[in-house]
Parts: C-alpha cells; structure tokens; sequence
C-alpha cells in the first residue's frame, strides 16, 4: 500500500513538473519557476516559439536576454546588463516566490533585473518579443519599456527622453559597441560614434525630420513601416518593407548593427526554426561613410560591405586582430630641431585621402613647398594638399577615407631610413664634441662668473660693515670721556661740601709777611 501511494506520488509530482513546463513553454511563467544554462530550461519561450528568453552563450560564459529563434544562428534583440561581465554554467534565473526576477550568479549573489514597487504574481514571454512582468491583469514590467539595446521591434517605441539604440561590438558581443543612434531636439535622429561629442562635425547619418518637437518618436508597426511620430504633425516616413513573403509570418526588427549602420530586417518564417533574413532598408550603403568605422589615425577603403581599414604612413595598428580599433604612431616624438628636423624625417605621399580638417596652420602655396615646410615643421604629423591649399596637422586624425573621387594628396611625416641604424660617423663625432665643448665652457664660464660676483658682493659687505664698526667705536669713546670727567666734577664738589670750607682771598707774597710781623 505504502509503494501504491509513493507511486501515485512520484507520478503526480511528475504531472505537475511537465504542466508547470508546458505552462512555461507557451508563454506563461509562474512564480517559482526559474532557469538555468545548462538545463533542458534554460529559456522561457513565446507562445509561437518565435521569440525566448533566458541565457544565451556570450564569450566564456552566458548573457541574459531575448532573441529570436532561427536556425544557423539566433538573432538577440535585447540584453539584461549588457555591459556586465558574462556569469558562469552555474547561474540562474528566479521568478521568486516573493514576485521578484532575479539573477543569481555562482557567487550567491542576486540581482534584481528590473526595479519595480509592485510585486509580480506572473510572467510572460510574447509573440511580439516583448518579456511582460504582470500584477494580476496589470503590466508592472517590460523589456519594450526598459532601454532597448541595438534593436526595436514592432510596437516598441524610441523617444527623446528615455531611449537610445547603441550598437552591439560584434554579431557574437552584444556588449555596447561603438556607435549610437538617439532622436535630438527637433525631432531629428542623428548617429554617430559613442566617444565622440555628438556634434555636427561627428554626425554620419541624420534623417531629414527637423522642425518636429522633442515628444517625436521612432516607431515600427506590423506593415514593416519605419516613421517618426510627433503629436503635432503627420507622421515622417523612414523606410518601409518591400519584400513579398508570399503570405508567410514576417516579423520585423530595425537594428542599429555593429557597423554603425541604421538597416530595416524582415524575417520570412518557414516554421519554427525556418527563415530568410531580409534588408529591407539601410540608412547608408557603405560603411566608409560610417564616421569613426576605422578609429584614430587610420582610413578607410574599399565600397559596401567590404570596407578595409589601414594605418597610415609612420603608425603601426593597436590591435592587428581588430583593425577597426586604430592606429599608434610607431616613432617616437622628437624634440624640435629647427632646420634639422627635416634631416630626421621623411615624407610619404598618399592620394585620395580626406579626414578631419582642422588643420593649425595654413599656406597658400605649390604642392612641393607643402611637402618641405612639414618635413621641416617639428609640429607636423601629416600635411593635406589640395587646391594649392596646404592645411598641416598634428595627431591624432580623425575619420579617415580613402576614394578614388578625393582630389587631394596628403604627406606623411616618417622615420628616414638612413636614421633606423645611424652610423658612427666622424662628423657625428666631431659635433658631439663640439656639442660638448661648447656646453663645458659656457657652465666654466658661468661659474667664474657667479664666483666674481660672490667675492664681490662679499668684499662690499665687509667694507660696510668695518666702516660702521669703525664709526660706532668713536662715538663710544667720546662717551666714555665725556662720562668721567662728569664723574670728577661731582667727585670735587662731594669732598668740598664735606669740609665747610669756603674760597677766601689770600695776600699775595710780602703783604702777608708784613701781616705777620705786626702782629707779633
């Protein structure tokens, strides 16, 4: 009887894992369930099975986010924390008991995906690829309204306000890449690299949609159509779908790609797993005219999709295995020789090449004296010729390109050869130790000089100082002086006062003899 009922039990436990699985498969999600990457659950799927979510491979781990199911390879749409480091085979997604979505990584640590003040009762992946956190009937959370990464879909919506579209690095790292798509003030959207300043000058693609308001927005709808919507005027069409598939599910997606290029994609679905991939739309045929698609101090070539970066004369690639990443100047800087820094270096010309042009200097003069004046400026990297117009620049430069359209000849300051080993020549030596006699002898010099200028001033110092010596002594001298004979005055005058005796006038001579005499 105890075996029956432990049967009965382990069935009905597994009745209700496969429900709670089916359930999940569908679309709906439950409080408790959770996801792992490798488990047969490790994503949650859309009713259709169009679109899922959960762990997909990224790098040396595992990303969080939404893709759309297709064969060879799945299309993410959407990354939870793009730019965080990938988590390990042992992480896991919670739908907890206390309507919370979590990550919870090999650490233990968990982290919520979405801040919400409301708890979440159940979940919900949706055809339209949007991830629905719900409160009852109540939507408290969706991916469509969190901030999209590269794409949107239909029905998701990019404003001025909230939303931005930022390229991914690569079609394998969905990490944020280099490029950046928003809508401006007036209603217009601009792209352009992610380390620029967003001005004009580093603007490569804008669409012709100024005048509206900041509450336009971007929208995709079900038709493929791409438009600017403003709550005041008409809607400002972008691109819209022109491929048939002759009746079949189409879903469509506009993605800003790794290239920094805007394209419209429609995907035809044979079934489930079955699909051609279209572009519908692209914002810019080649990705030349993507500004900052090869970075500093390189250019790019070449037409369409096939575009080449190359370093320019004298630099030398920061990473061989990414190209696009630019370039380092591969000498080191001199000091500024005057005259001489044209015996340093030399000059390589390259035609049909433009880039950034804010030159810090200018000259009005022939081709040749273009080339001179930056070999010989310790300043110039690079000199721009064109029009008998010579624009010199120092690095870094910018937004490189080369066409064969670009009448322009631009001249490369590099190492001379004869500079990569130098000889020991005499002359060399001799000017060294010239150098070194002529230092030797202005720091003789100055020394002499600093130690007359020392006696001197010493010499001053103690003729000075005698002369008041000499002068102080005197003036004691008399005052001592003047001091006793004062002391002998008093002295004379304390001993008559003692005695009482007065001063009286004596006879002088015979007269007081005479006196003497009578009286005897």
């Amino acid at each position: 009887m105890a075996l029956v009922s432990g049967l009965l039990l382990l069935m009905l436990s597994i009745l209700l894992v496969e429900a709670r699985t089916q359930t999940n498969q569908i679309g709906e999600i439950h409080l408790g369930s959770q996801l792992s990457p490798i488990s047969n659950m490790h994503s949650w799927l859309s009713p259709s099975g169009h679109f899922a979510f959960g762990f997909y491979s990224q790098g040396n781990g595992f990303a969080v986010g939404i893709w759309m199911m297709g064969q060879p390879n799945n299309t993410v749409v959407w990354t939870a924390n793009r730019d965080d480091e990938p988590v390990s085979i042992n992480a896991t997604i919670h739908l907890s008991e206390e309507g919370k979505l979590l990550l919870r990584t090999e650490q233990g640590n968990e982290n919520l995906f979405a801040d919400f003040s409301e708890v979440a009762a159940s979940a919900s992946m949706l055809d339209s690829g949007n991830f629905v956190l719900y409160n009852g009937s109540s939507v408290i959370w969706q991916s469509f309204d969190e901030h999209p990464t590269d794409t949107i879909l239909v029905g998701q919506n990019l404003t001025y306000f909230h939303n931005k579209l930022v390229s991914s690095v690569s079609s394998s790292n969905h990490s944020s890449g280099r490029f950046l798509l928003q809508i401006q003030e007036y209603g217009k959207l601009v792209a352009y690299p992610t380390n620029s300043a967003g001005q004009d000058v580093d603007t490569y693609w804008a669409s012709h949609t100024t005048g509206l308001s900041y509450f336009s927005t971007l929208y995709l709808n079900h038709q493929g159509f791409l438009f600017m919507v403003t709550v005041s005027k008409k809607p400002v069409l972008l691109a819209r779908s022109s491929y048939p598939c002759n009746n079949k599910t189409t879903i469509f997606r506009a993605t800003l790609d790794a290239d920094g290029i805007f394209r419209l994609y429609s995907h035809c679905l044979e079934n489930k797993t079955s699909r051609s991939v279209h572009i519908e739309w692209s914002a810019l045929n080649n990705q030349c005219d993507v500004r900052g698609f090869c970075d500093l101090n390189s250019y790019c070539s070449g037409m369409g999709t096939n575009a080449n970066c190359s370093c320019y004369p004298g630099f030398a690639f920061n990473d061989p295995s990414e190209k696009f990443s630019g370039c380092y100047k591969n000498v080191t800087e001199s000091f500024c020789r005057g005259t001489k820094e044209g015996k340093i270096y030399a000059v390589k010309a390259v035609e049909n090449i433009l880039f950034e042009r804010y030159p810090y200097s200018v000259l009005h003069v022939k081709k040749e004296t273009c080339r001179l004046s930056c070999q010989k400026d310790c300043l110039c990297d690079v000199a721009l010729y064109m029009n008998e117009r010579c624009e010199k620049y120092t690095a870094p430069i910018r937004y490189g390109l080369k066409d064969i359209n670009i009448s322009s000849i631009a001249f490369f300051k590099v190492k001379a050869a004869s500079h990569a080993a130098p000889p020991m020549s005499p002359t060399i030596i001799i000017e060294s130790k010239k150098s070194l006699l002529v230092f030797l002898a202005i720091a003789f010099g100055s020394v002499t000089f600093l130690c007359f200028v020392i006696a001197i001033s010493t010499f001053c110092v103690y003729r000075d100082r005698a002369y008041l010596y000499e002068k102080l002594s005197g003036i004691i001298s008399l005052a001592g002086e003047e001091q006793l004979r004062e002391e002998d005055d008093l002295e004379t005058e304390i001993e008559g006062d003692d005695l009482g005796i007065e001063d009286i006038d004596l006879p002088e001579g015979n007269d007081l003899e005479d006196n003497c005499e009578q009286t005897v």
